[in-house]
Formats: C-alpha cells, structure tokens, sequence
C-alpha cells in the first residue's frame, strides 16, 4: 500500500508539514504556477470563446515530471495550494498535469500551517471548484488581452518595452493626475493666532482662535492680521465655557492584506513588495530552536476581518491572564467584512497568540521579527478592551474672538497598552478652570502660513485608494506598484510617487484612445464581474464576450488615430544650439532627456527638470571638475563624470582613446585595521552614493555616509560620518551602531 500524497506550492512548506504528518505520508512542492500561457504568443484562442492554449512554464519540467512520478506511487493526492484564486488555479493545473497518473485528486486548504488545521483538512477534503478557477483564468486573459494587444501599440507609437496592464494603468493615471491638482494648485495665504493663557493655579496652557464675531475667521493676509490683532488688544480673556466628558476609543479590527500593506509602509518602511515577501515566510514557518519549524501567522493575503472562536478564546485567555480581566471586553468583538470581501479564510493573525514577539525576537531575523511584531499587537489590540479619556474643551472670550483649548486625560489604557501606535491628535494638559474665571495673557503669537498642495501618494496611501475605489486585489497591490516603477513611468521623490514624463504621456495615450479602460468604476465593476464568476453567478466566457465588445474597436481605432510621439514630445522650447529648431522631451534607454528635433544635423541635448507648475528648466551642465595628469596616457587629464544612475566616477578626458577609470576617492584611510586602502566613493544599483575600502574585495569596509578623519571620543571607531536630520541639523556621527556619540557641525561643508 502506497502512502498518500500532499501537494502543496512552497518548497518552504514541506519540513513543516512533514513534521506534522510524519512518515504516512509524503509531500511535495509545485513551487507556485506549473503552467502558464506561453510568453511569446497571444495564447488565447479568440475564436472559440477565448480558449487559453496553456503549456508548462519553461524551467518545470523537472518539477513536473517529480510530481507525475510522486502521484503514480500514491494512493491519494491532496492538492494544498494556498487558499486564494491563484493557489485554486495552481490546483487546478497541477490536477490537469497528474490525473494521467492518478485519479484519485482531492482539494485540501488551510488557514495557518499547523498540526491541527492540516489534519483537520486531510479529514474533510474537497472537490476542485470551478467557478474559483473560472474567476483565475478570465483575470489572467482579461490582463494578457489588454496587455498583448495594447503594449505593441506603445512600443511603436512611444518606445519598446513598455506596457499596459488593466489594472496597472488605472493605478497610473490615480498618480498623474494627482500630480496635475499639485501643479495647477494656487496656495492662498492664511494667518493663525495662538494665545498663552495662565489660570490661577499651574499649568499654563495654549488656546487656538476658533471664532470672530461668531463666524470661523478668515484671515488672508497681513493687514486682516493686524486689524484683528488690533481689536482683541488689551481685552480681558474670560472662561467662557468647560465641557468635560469621558470618551472611549475603540481598537481597529485585525490585518488584512491591503492594512497590513499600509502599516507596514507608515510604521516600518516596507514596501509593498517586501511586506509580502516576509509575511509569505512567516506563514510558510520560521525555524524556532526547540520548536523546530513554526508557522507564525495565517495566510496574509486576505479581504475578510473575520476571526476563528478558536484564536478569539486564545487572546482572551492571554489577556486576561497577562494584563487582567479589565482589559478584555464585557462581550467578545466580532468585525464585520466588507460587502465585497472574500469570506474564505480569516484575517491575518498570530497563529497562536501565547507566542509573544519578544519571547521568539532572538531567533528571527529583524524585518520578521518587526512584521510579527505588528501583526501580533494589531490582533491582540482588536480583541481589547476600549481605551477610555477624559476630555476637557475650554471656551476663552476676548472681545470680538473666541478661543480654544483641548486637553485629554488617559483613563484607562485598554487596547493601547499593546497597540501604543494609535496617532493621538495634540492635546494639552489643562489646570482646574471655571466659568467666568478671568485668565493672564502670558503671550500672543500670529503665523503666517500657506495652503498646501495634496500631497502625492505613498504607497500606504496609493494601496488605501486603490482599495477604497474597488481596484485590484489584495494579492495584485505589490505586483502593480513593482510594475509601475520598473516601467520608469514613476519614480519615488522623499517615499511618494512621482509620475515620470514616460509615465505622463503613456497615461494621456491610453486616457485618449481607451477612456473605459483607465476609468476606476469601470475597472472596479470589472473586479465585481469576476466575484461573481468566482460564486458561480456569471460565466466567465460571457464576462470576456462581453468585454471584447468595446475593447476590440476601440483597440482598433487606436492603430489609426494614436499620434506618434517616438520622436519626441513637443515642449515649445527653442534649441539654443541651432535656429529654427526646437526641444522635444526623448525617451532613451537610461530615461528622459532634451534632444533638438534637427538631430543628427544639431547634436544638442541637455538633462532638465520641471518646476512646482510642471514647466521645464533647462539644467546647466557644470564644467567638469580637473584632477590633474592621466597616469595612464601622460597627455589626458583626470575628469570627473556622472554614472548612468547618478554617481561619480574619474576618468580620463581622452577617452575611448584611453580608458584609464577610477573611483572618487575621500582621502580617508580605510578605518578598519591593518587595511591600508582609501575609502573611495561607489554607486548602488539604486545610485545611492556610500563609500567603501579601494581595497575591495580584500576589504569589505563600507558606510553609507560621508567619512570624516576624526576619532570618535566615546568608542574605537577611526572615523566620524557625516549625517544631517530634522532633530539635530547637520552633524557628524559615529558609524558604529551601539554607539550613539554625535556632535553638531556649525558650518557644514
């Protein structure tokens, strides 16, 4: 009698279920998707209802032919992919590939990867379900259709090797457009008072205007200031109201994927796809020294807040016996999902709650340690007790305006002595007040201020919106942001999305020519479309015909009426090279550029930026700096030029002639000891400038900032760096971590 075969999609997987099921049985991996549409070819038969001509993804066939033999020696073969549309899809293919070797095919899944729900799944297997597949595969040629029939369009009409996607082109134009409100923004002056108050007993406090002759003032410039500055001149500031209440804050319900995107991006600097590529080994399991290996959280990507009795019972039972009966709620919480949410699996959540972050922190690396962390927190908190405050609003009277005051008072801490990242708004601490009371002016103070443009979108902010408007899902969030910036249509400027010129005329091409395409509503109902084919209420055939209906003539005027811009895009501007001849925006290889349109017979060409507005400005190239004799040529001299992503280098100025190159040196010794190299400057591949030994690879010595030639006074480090931040200014620092000496630099050079 054979044993039993599991099939799961992470190699990662294997130890830790083999663990749980010992020698009965044997488990194997697909290491994600088997088969595919072919990578060259449409692979869609449009004909006979969009037939899909699929074929082993090159590189499987290895992995193919190990799970033909592996389901020829089993009894039974448990298909355990992940428990979404793609891991649905993957059992599906995997099924297709195997039934000539066995028939006997069942469909496990499971939330988290432990004993009891593995086992739990092995006793009540399932069926593969169509319309989940369905829903997969008419995703998968709604995107190759568009993506096929419209990037060729792109390639000939602006540059090879660029793209569109359904729902990555919807993301696009969320970004440019948002970056056209900030250039067409006109800020407007604003003027805000503030007031330092003292009462009859300590502390002093500050009080914001709030009302002028009973209406919210508007201030617009100076003058409005003064003669409101005038009026409320030596008035009398009266007590003229205190409102006191207790209030309570209610925690937020659990991780799913799109939050758990955002706080990872706000609170620990992860993007989208680096979130996602933790968690994945969190659930897969983490090796935890006498435990072994150990899943840590559920499966992270999900729409449902919903949470098991089970792991509810658990946090309860480590509340209470942790933190005290006070901080468990009077009824447990139960949160209610979205109307559009898949309702399959649960929210993300320890696995069990008892594993404290700190108890495992040795035994992960840092950026699983912090992922659990908040994981952890955001679950324990959403089963908390509400924090409670007691809120005091005081009302001043001065003449003619009104101010005011509000201060909080914590009560009692519920769910935020777990989730302390709640972001308070600023409150003060207020003395005792009455009515009526008369109050000292300690100090006036007016500001001039400025509106501000919306701000550009992050990519907490961008996968918030993108959620908000019913676009994408949580598994395509990080593919779509990766796209977005690996096709050069935006860049991150201080951690926000910056359309690129690339990205803006891409963006009005397809807004022009494919006006439903890039609109969210229809691209959200597109997404409802597909929930339905996945419950079984629509065919997913129809949803194509019905689709191809608008997209194929609209495609096809496209070819005839989408203007060429390969040459370049108009930007009014005269060449200062040639007469006649004017710039146009190009699109290289290593991206934009000015080129004159008389090119070749006008060589001119020069890099640029754009302003708040979005008008161009020329960049003036600096004279290349001289460093000297060539030690190669004798008759060239050292220059230094710019790298393709922003770095510098030396090189000789007879270059291809000679082509002696060389690093920008700092003149600091290489602090680590008995090296005798420099530390020279270098380029990531990111063109983020730091500094590293000249002797590498014999010396691996590197920092990312600006070496000194001073010792620090605290600890053995050769040299300082120099750093400038918000809190202290510029300032040199020691490079060492577990040391925190630092001074302050008065004139930084």
């Amino acid at each position: 009698m054979g044993k039993d075969l599991i099939i799961v999609e992470s190699p990662a997987k294997i130890k830790t279920i083999k663990k749980f099921l010992g020698s009965g049985y044997e488990v194997e991996a697909s290491v994600g998707h088997v088969r595919d549409l072919p990578a060259k070819t449409l692979g869609v038969d449009e004909e006979h209802d969009f037939t899909p001509e699929y074929q082993i993804i090159p590189g499987k066939a290895k992995v193919v032919s190990k799970l033909k033999s592996a389901a020829k020696a089993a009894d039974t073969v448990y298909l355990a992919p992940d428990p979404d549309r793609e891991g649905e899809a993957i059992a599906w293919h995997v099924a297709e590939i195997i039934k000539g070797s066995n028939t006997n095919l069942k469909r496990i899944q499971f939330n988290e990867i432990t004993a009891k729900a593995v086992k739990e799944a092995l006793a009540h297997p399932t069926e593969l379900r169509k319309p989940l597949f369905d829903s997969q595969q008419a995703r998968r040629i709604l995107d190759r259709l568009v993506g096929y029939k419209i990037s060729p369009l792109l390639w000939k009409k602006v540059k090879r090797g660029l793209s569109a996607g359904r729902v990555q082109s919807v993301a696009l134009r969320l970004i440019v457009d948002r970056e056209r409100e900030r250039q067409a923004f006109v800020s407007e002056e604003y003027w805000v008072f503030k007031v330092a108050l003292q009462g009859v007993t300590p502390p002093p406090f500050e009080a914001d205007l709030w009302k002028v002759d009973g209406a919210k003032p508007v201030i617009g410039d100076e003058g409005a200031a003064l003669a409101l500055e005038g009026r409320i001149a030596g008035q009398p500031f009266l007590v003229e109201d205190v409102v006191e209440k207790e209030r309570q804050r209610q925690p937020r319900p659990p991780f799913i994927t799109s939050t758990l995107q955002q706080d990872a991006s706000n609170k620990l600097g992860f993007n989208a796809k680096r979130t996602m590529s933790v968690a994945q080994r969190l659930y897969e399991g983490v090796e935890l020294g006498e435990r072994g290996t150990t899943a840590l959280i559920t499966y992270m990507r999900t729409d449902s807040v919903r949470v098991s009795d089970e792991a509810r019972d658990a946090a309860r039972e480590w509340i209470t016996a942790n933190l005290g009966p006070d901080f468990y709620p009077k009824t447990a919480r139960v949160y209610k999902s979205k109307g559009s949410a898949q309702d399959a699996h649960e929210a993300i959540r320890p696995v069990d709650p008892s594993l404290t972050p700190d108890s495992i922190k040795n035994a992960l690396p840092p950026e699983q340690y912090k992922l659990y962390r908040l994981i952890w927190e955001r679950f324990m908190a959403s089963q908390m007790a509400s924090a409670r405050f007691w809120d005091t609003v005081v009302t001043v009277a001065s003449g003619p305006a009104q101010w005011r005051a509000k201060g909080e008072r914590l009560i009692f801490p519920g769910f935020l002595r777990v989730w302390p990242q709640v972001e308070d708004s600023a409150t003060a601490t207020l003395p005792g007040l009455e009515k009526g009371q008369e109050l000292r002016l300690d100090k006036r103070h007016k500001e001039q201020k400025f509106t501000q443009p919306p701000a550009r979108f992050s990519e907490a902010s961008l996968v918030h919106r993108l959620e908000e408007l019913g676009i994408g899902r949580p598994s395509t969030y990080a593919a779509i942001i990766s796209t977005l910036t690996e096709r050069d249509y935006v860049r991150m400027a201080e951690k926000h999305f910056e359309p690129t010129d690339l990205g803006v005329i891409v963006c009005d091409l397809l807004v022009e020519h494919f006006g439903q395409l890039m609109d969210a509503g229809f691209t959200a109902r597109m997404e409802e479309g597909l929930d339905h084919v996945a419950e079984g209420d629509t065919d997913w055939v129809e949803l194509l015909k019905d689709f191809a209906k608008d997209f194929y003539p609209t495609l096809d005027k496209a070819r005839e009426t989408m203007a060429q811009v390969k040459a370049g895009m108009d930007t009014g501007l005269s060449c200062p090279q040639c007469e006649g001849g004017r710039l146009v925006v190009k699109f290289g290889k290593n991206g934009t550029f000015l080129g004159c349109v008389n090119y070749p017979s006008c060589a001119f060409t020069s890099n640029y930026t754009r302003d708040a507005a979005g008008q161009i400005q020329l960049v003036k190239e600096e004279a290349p700096e001289e460093l000297g004799l060539c030690p190669k040529c004798k008759t060239g001299r050292l220059v230094v030029k710019k790298t393709k992503t922003g770095g510098r280098f030396v090189a000789c100025s007879n270059y291809p002639e000679c082509r002696h190159a060389e690093s920008v040196g700092t003149g600091v010794a290489c602090p680590r000891e008995g090296c005798d190299g420099e530390l020279v400057e270098k380029t990531s591949r990111r063109g983020k400038p730091f500094y590293s030994c000249s002797k590498y690879p014999k010396c691996d010595y590197a920092v990312w900032d600006y070496p000194v030639a001073k010792p620090c006074p605290l600890c053995a480090s050769k040299i300082l760096v120099r750093k400038e931040s918000k809190a202290k200014g510029p300032h040199l620092a020691c490079p060492k971590k577990d040391c925190g000496y630092w001074e302050k630099i008065e004139q930084p050079a």
